[in-house]
């Protein structure tokens, strides 16, 4: 069994053997596209609409828009450094699956997060859905 990257030069791809790990170039192919669709249907930006009430309802929760920026920021607070480590896994481990990272800062029991898209410089889908989830977390 093969896997293959695929490497695109001069128009055509160019495949190189890497490690035995799957047979068919056509599964990688696959999934490297469904991969990236994913990913940029989610970071689609938010239209006027959209956004005005995402962070409408994001302020409800705490969140303020960043000035000078298409962003949003929390400070969270915790009893202890262990609870705020936990809640920074938690949400890194999401992070990592939405391949969206946040922007943040960890002091004992502080933890300051800063969202935003930086591929578009604006707010996006992502940066909403992964405050949802931040928000989640927290209160659990």
């Amino acid at each position: 069994m093969s896997s293959y990257l695929f490497i695109k030069a001069t128009g055509r791809l160019v495949t190189q053997l890497l490690q035995p790990v799957c047979s068919k170039e056509e599964m990688i192919s696959s999934a490297l596209t469904k991969h990236y669709s994913r990913m940029t249907s989610e970071a689609h930006l938010l239209t006027s609409e959209e956004k005005n009430q995402a962070v409408q309802d994001l302020q409800a929760l705490g969140w303020a828009e960043v000035p000078a920026r298409d962003a949003i920021y929390k400070e969270f607070v915790f009893k202890t450094f262990n609870q705020a480590f936990g809640f920074m896994t938690r949400v890194s481990l999401q992070a990592e699956k939405m391949n969206h990272h946040p922007e943040w800062f960890n002091v004992y029991n502080k933890v300051k997060i800063t969202l935003t898209t930086h591929d578009c410089g604006k707010l996006t889908k992502k940066d909403v859905k992964l405050a949802q989830f931040i928000e989640k977390v927290a209160t659990s």
